[in-house]
């Protein structure tokens, strides 16, 4: 069972969470808190594997409760406010979800916190990427979960890196391996891939729209970094 804290000051919000996570069985949640300070004390005391958490609240916000964490668990973040995902995104957040949301975008938030908490637990060896090998290939390969698996480069949606492994998003699958995205992006074909943030790489002629500072790829919202916006655009839309 995967133990889920939830975080927030409104009610309504909170008994939404709660009904749509006693339709996912491998949900437990373990507390509610309508303060971020009990929110902490609750952290503190025992395990906490998924996170849910609003960000204006009282005396302290969502985003600095995070960072106040040495160890944060797997978080997705809820919010009235879009203007806070590239924050979020910055403190490695698994997801974002915009109030007010459906049971099928939250459901996608929780599948990449599974796979986040999955990849937690395990003990993974390092990743051995033919990236070097296979720099004039149309694929590359990874280790995920004991077996290697090839990408081929236009299946890819998107990379997103979270601290020690990358999320490699195609059109069927995401796959999780331990790698950095430093490496992966000196491989990636330059005219095909652009970094549109520290943490995240998309395929150019996959993005579909852009909204204020997210791109949309197949319905998922990608933040573009504040000093990165005027290039990516160019790059992307002209």
């Amino acid at each position: 069972m995967i133990k889920v804290l939830l975080v927030d000051d409104e009610y309504l919000a909170l008994n939404l969470l709660e009904n749509f996570i006693q339709k996912v069985p491998e949900l437990e949640i373990i507390e509610k808190a309508k303060s971020p300070i009990k929110a902490l004390e609750i952290i503190n005391r025992q395990t906490v594997d998924l996170l849910f958490l609003d960000i204006q609240m009282p005396a302290l916000s969502g985003l600095n409760l995070l960072k106040t964490l040495p160890y944060p668990p797997v978080t997705i973040f809820t919010t009235a406010y879009a203007e806070h995902a590239l924050d979020a995104f910055d403190l490695n957040a698994v997801d974002y979800l915009l109030k007010p949301f459906a049971f099928e975008r939250f459901l996608q938030a929780v599948n990449k916190a599974k796979e986040q908490i999955a990849w937690r637990s395990n003990q993974h060896e390092p990743s051995l990427p033919s990236a070097l090998e296979s720099k004039n290939k149309t694929f590359f390969t990874v280790k995920v979960d004991g077996k290697v698996v090839k990408i081929e480069y236009e299946n890819i949606l998107y990379i997103e890196g979270l601290k020690e492994y990358v999320r490699i998003v195609c059109h069927k699958g995401r796959f999780v391996t331990l790698e950095s995205l430093k490496n992966l992006e000196e491989y990636l074909p330059k005219g095909e891939f652009i970094r549109v943030h520290k943490s995240f790489i998309v395929a150019k002629k996959k993005v579909s729209a852009l909204e204020g500072n997210l791109l949309e790829i197949e319905g998922q919202k990608i933040p573009i970094s504040r000093t990165k916006r005027d290039e990516v655009v160019k790059a992307i839309f002209y």
